[in-house]
Protein backbone atom coordinates (compact mmCIF):
# COMPACT_ATOMS: atom_id res chain seq x y z
CA UNK A 1 0.00 0.00 0.00
CA UNK A 2 1.26 3.37 -0.73
CA UNK A 3 2.37 5.54 2.01
CA UNK A 4 -0.27 8.20 2.63
CA UNK A 5 1.88 10.82 3.60
CA UNK A 6 3.89 10.37 0.76
CA UNK A 7 1.77 9.92 -2.50
CA UNK A 8 2.56 9.57 -6.25
CA UNK A 9 4.62 13.26 -7.46
CA UNK A 10 2.91 14.22 -10.38
CA UNK A 11 3.27 17.05 -12.55
CA UNK A 12 0.32 18.47 -14.88
CA UNK A 13 1.65 20.48 -17.98
CA UNK A 14 -0.37 24.01 -18.54
CA UNK A 15 1.02 25.83 -21.70
CA UNK A 16 4.58 27.08 -20.43
CA UNK A 17 4.07 25.67 -16.96
CA UNK A 18 3.24 22.80 -14.51
CA UNK A 19 1.01 21.79 -11.84
CA UNK A 20 2.31 19.56 -9.71
CA UNK A 21 0.13 16.82 -7.92
CA UNK A 22 -0.21 14.02 -5.37
CA UNK A 23 -1.81 10.94 -6.08
CA UNK A 24 -2.48 9.05 -2.82
CA UNK A 25 -3.92 5.49 -4.18
CA UNK A 26 -4.76 2.50 -1.60
CA UNK A 27 -3.91 -0.54 -2.97
CA UNK A 28 -6.55 -2.00 -5.01
CA UNK A 29 -8.53 1.17 -5.01
CA UNK A 30 -11.06 1.64 -7.52
CA UNK A 31 -12.39 5.27 -7.42
CA UNK A 32 -10.55 8.19 -6.99
CA UNK A 33 -11.31 12.31 -5.87
CA UNK A 34 -9.95 14.70 -7.63
CA UNK A 35 -9.64 17.85 -5.15
CA UNK A 36 -10.23 21.68 -6.33
CA UNK A 37 -10.19 23.77 -3.43
CA UNK A 38 -11.16 27.32 -2.93
CA UNK A 39 -9.41 31.04 -3.63
CA UNK A 40 -6.71 31.70 -0.22
CA UNK A 41 -6.30 27.43 0.16
CA UNK A 42 -3.72 25.36 -1.45
CA UNK A 43 -3.21 21.34 -1.86
CA UNK A 44 -1.13 21.46 1.08
CA UNK A 45 -3.83 22.56 3.42
CA UNK A 46 -4.54 20.86 6.54
CA UNK A 47 -8.44 20.27 5.57
CA UNK A 48 -8.12 19.23 1.97
CA UNK A 49 -5.40 16.10 3.63
CA UNK A 50 -7.34 15.39 6.65
CA UNK A 51 -10.30 14.99 3.84
CA UNK A 52 -8.10 12.99 1.86
CA UNK A 53 -6.47 10.76 4.66
CA UNK A 54 -9.93 9.97 5.73
CA UNK A 55 -10.59 8.45 2.02
CA UNK A 56 -7.82 6.92 2.09
CA UNK A 57 -8.76 4.59 4.96
CA UNK A 58 -11.94 4.03 3.18
CA UNK A 59 -10.45 2.61 0.21
CA UNK A 60 -10.71 6.14 -1.94
CA UNK A 61 -7.72 7.56 -3.67
CA UNK A 62 -7.42 11.26 -4.00
CA UNK A 63 -5.65 13.84 -5.99
CA UNK A 64 -4.25 17.19 -4.70
CA UNK A 65 -3.28 19.67 -7.10
CA UNK A 66 -3.69 23.63 -7.49
CA UNK A 67 -5.33 24.58 -10.51
CA UNK A 68 -3.16 27.50 -10.67
CA UNK A 69 0.62 28.03 -10.97
CA UNK A 70 2.09 30.17 -8.06
CA UNK A 71 2.44 33.41 -10.17
CA UNK A 72 -0.93 33.19 -10.97
CA UNK A 73 -2.31 32.21 -7.62
CA UNK A 74 -0.62 36.18 -6.75
CA UNK A 75 -3.33 37.77 -8.91
CA UNK A 76 -6.20 38.08 -6.84
CA UNK A 77 -8.49 37.91 -10.09
CA UNK A 78 -7.29 34.66 -11.47
CA UNK A 79 -8.48 33.38 -7.82
CA UNK A 80 -12.26 33.63 -8.88
CA UNK A 81 -11.53 33.06 -12.79
CA UNK A 82 -14.12 30.16 -12.91
CA UNK A 83 -13.97 30.17 -16.41
CA UNK A 84 -10.08 29.59 -16.29
CA UNK A 85 -10.25 27.81 -12.77
CA UNK A 86 -12.60 24.83 -14.88
CA UNK A 87 -10.47 25.00 -17.55
CA UNK A 88 -7.79 23.84 -15.64
CA UNK A 89 -9.82 21.21 -13.75
CA UNK A 90 -11.43 19.73 -17.09
CA UNK A 91 -7.25 19.29 -18.26
CA UNK A 92 -5.93 18.03 -14.98
CA UNK A 93 -8.86 15.47 -14.95
CA UNK A 94 -7.92 14.35 -18.42
CA UNK A 95 -4.22 13.85 -17.27
CA UNK A 96 -4.75 12.36 -14.20
CA UNK A 97 -7.65 9.86 -16.22
CA UNK A 98 -4.39 8.88 -18.41
CA UNK A 99 -1.84 7.80 -15.70
CA UNK A 100 -1.19 4.08 -16.01
CA UNK A 101 -1.86 3.78 -12.35
CA UNK A 102 -5.35 5.02 -13.27
CA UNK A 103 -6.57 2.08 -15.14
CA UNK A 104 -10.07 0.63 -14.02
CA UNK A 105 -10.00 3.86 -11.82
CA UNK A 106 -13.26 5.75 -11.87
CA UNK A 107 -13.09 10.08 -11.32
CA UNK A 108 -14.99 11.89 -8.66
CA UNK A 109 -14.39 15.74 -7.59
CA UNK A 110 -14.38 17.15 -4.11
CA UNK A 111 -14.62 21.33 -4.18
CA UNK A 112 -14.53 23.72 -1.56
CA UNK A 113 -16.07 27.08 -2.05
CA UNK A 114 -14.90 28.19 -5.24
CA UNK A 115 -13.71 25.06 -6.48
CA UNK A 116 -16.92 23.69 -5.73
CA UNK A 117 -18.17 26.17 -8.89
CA UNK A 118 -15.47 24.67 -10.97
CA UNK A 119 -16.29 21.36 -10.11
CA UNK A 120 -19.55 21.48 -11.00
CA UNK A 121 -18.96 22.95 -14.67
CA UNK A 122 -15.98 20.77 -15.56
CA UNK A 123 -18.41 17.50 -14.12
CA UNK A 124 -20.83 19.06 -16.77
CA UNK A 125 -18.13 18.85 -19.15
CA UNK A 126 -17.06 15.59 -18.73
CA UNK A 127 -19.81 13.29 -18.03
CA UNK A 128 -18.41 10.30 -19.60
CA UNK A 129 -15.16 10.65 -16.59
CA UNK A 130 -16.68 12.10 -13.38
CA UNK A 131 -19.12 9.82 -11.90
CA UNK A 132 -19.72 11.95 -8.26
CA UNK A 133 -19.44 15.11 -7.12
CA UNK A 134 -18.69 16.61 -3.47
CA UNK A 135 -19.17 20.28 -2.51
CA UNK A 136 -18.13 21.75 0.83
CA UNK A 137 -19.19 25.21 1.87
CA UNK A 138 -19.17 25.83 -2.39
CA UNK A 139 -20.28 29.02 -4.06
CA UNK A 140 -21.70 27.21 -6.23
CA UNK A 141 -23.80 30.57 -7.25
CA UNK A 142 -20.69 30.87 -9.49
CA UNK A 143 -21.33 28.09 -11.57
CA UNK A 144 -24.81 29.59 -12.60
CA UNK A 145 -27.48 27.40 -14.32
CA UNK A 146 -24.91 25.92 -15.79
CA UNK A 147 -25.28 23.51 -13.33
CA UNK A 148 -28.40 21.61 -14.83
CA UNK A 149 -25.82 20.33 -17.33
CA UNK A 150 -24.17 17.92 -14.55
CA UNK A 151 -24.96 14.15 -14.95
CA UNK A 152 -22.82 13.05 -11.91
CA UNK A 153 -24.46 12.31 -8.63
CA UNK A 154 -23.84 15.55 -6.64
CA UNK A 155 -24.01 15.90 -2.84
CA UNK A 156 -23.91 19.55 -1.17
CA UNK A 157 -22.78 19.57 2.05
CA UNK A 158 -23.01 23.07 4.16
CA UNK A 159 -22.54 24.06 7.87
CA UNK A 160 -25.34 24.57 9.48
CA UNK A 161 -24.23 28.05 10.47
CA UNK A 162 -22.79 29.13 7.40
CA UNK A 163 -25.72 31.56 6.92
CA UNK A 164 -25.15 33.12 3.35
CA UNK A 165 -23.97 29.56 1.88
CA UNK A 166 -27.96 27.91 2.51
CA UNK A 167 -29.53 29.64 -0.11
CA UNK A 168 -27.05 29.48 -2.54
CA UNK A 169 -26.82 25.75 -2.28
CA UNK A 170 -30.78 26.07 -1.86
CA UNK A 171 -31.16 27.33 -4.89
CA UNK A 172 -28.39 25.05 -6.80
CA UNK A 173 -29.73 21.99 -5.81
CA UNK A 174 -33.16 23.06 -7.29
CA UNK A 175 -31.23 23.91 -10.67
CA UNK A 176 -29.20 20.64 -10.57
CA UNK A 177 -30.97 17.63 -12.91
CA UNK A 178 -28.93 14.53 -11.77
CA UNK A 179 -29.40 12.74 -8.63
CA UNK A 180 -28.84 15.12 -5.55
CA UNK A 181 -28.55 15.63 -2.06
CA UNK A 182 -28.08 18.05 0.50
CA UNK A 183 -26.54 17.83 3.74
CA UNK A 184 -26.54 20.94 6.23
CA UNK A 185 -23.76 20.12 9.55
CA UNK A 186 -25.46 20.97 12.78
CA UNK A 187 -22.84 23.84 14.48
CA UNK A 188 -20.31 23.95 11.46
CA UNK A 189 -19.10 27.31 10.33
CA UNK A 190 -17.85 27.73 7.12
CA UNK A 191 -14.41 26.12 7.44
CA UNK A 192 -16.29 23.30 9.41
CA UNK A 193 -13.41 23.99 12.25
CA UNK A 194 -15.23 22.90 15.30
CA UNK A 195 -14.64 19.47 16.67
CA UNK A 196 -15.40 16.70 14.47
CA UNK A 197 -17.34 18.68 11.75
CA UNK A 198 -14.52 18.19 9.04
CA UNK A 199 -14.46 14.11 10.07
CA UNK A 200 -18.34 14.33 9.05
CA UNK A 201 -17.67 16.29 6.30
CA UNK A 202 -15.25 13.14 5.18
CA UNK A 203 -17.49 10.58 6.12
CA UNK A 204 -20.27 11.46 3.78
CA UNK A 205 -17.84 12.11 0.88
CA UNK A 206 -16.66 8.17 1.29
CA UNK A 207 -20.04 7.58 1.37
CA UNK A 208 -21.38 9.45 -1.56
CA UNK A 209 -18.15 8.40 -3.44
CA UNK A 210 -18.23 4.79 -2.57
CA UNK A 211 -22.12 4.60 -3.28
CA UNK A 212 -22.45 6.80 -6.32
CA UNK A 213 -18.53 7.03 -8.04
CA UNK A 214 -18.88 3.61 -9.32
Amino acid sequence: MIREEDGIQVEIPVGNSRLAGNLFLPEGADRCVIFAHGSGSSRFSPRNRRIAKLLFQSGIGSFLTDLLTASEDAVPELRFDIPLLTDRLVGITRSVNAIHAMDSVRLSYFGASTGAAAALLAAGRLPELVRAVVCRGGRTDLAGELVSRVRAATLLIVGEMDQPLIPINNQTYRLLRCKKEIVFIPGATHLFEEPGKLDEVGRLTAQWVLTNGG
